[in-house]
């Protein structure tokens, strides 16, 4: 499994590299904090929204801390057969602690 850390997709975000991540928290967890240039899909509507996961770019999934991330990469990866997928390395904490601390730890 491949692991991308909050410095290097914002990194690619900033120089306008084609990214697609993925936030599966709950709607809850989006009213805590959230990023917007992240498309949420909820983890138990994963499967049905997969038209919606691009697989011409790299796609990095997170959550609040990247278990369950690992969980949906997993799914993507062996019964979806996509292979540009990734895990955002310690989830929306780490990119609140590395990128963006305003927002709202939880």
């Amino acid at each position: 499994m491949e692991y991308i850390s909050a410095v290097e997709v914002n990194n690619k975000i900033e120089k306008g590299e084609s990214v697609q991540v993925i936030d599966i928290r709950e709607s809850y967890e989006l009213d805590i904090c959230k990023v917007d240039s992240f498309l949420h899909i909820p983890m138990a509507d994963v499967e049905t929204r997969l038209n919606e996961i691009r697989t011409d770019v790299p796609v990095v999934i997170c959550c609040r801390s990247g278990k369950r991330a690992l969980a949906v990469a997993n799914l993507l990866m062996q019964d979806h057969d996509l292979s540009n997928v990734s895990i955002l390395e310690g989830g929306i904490l780490a990119w609140r602690e590395d990128v963006d601390n305003t927002l709202e730890a939880y």
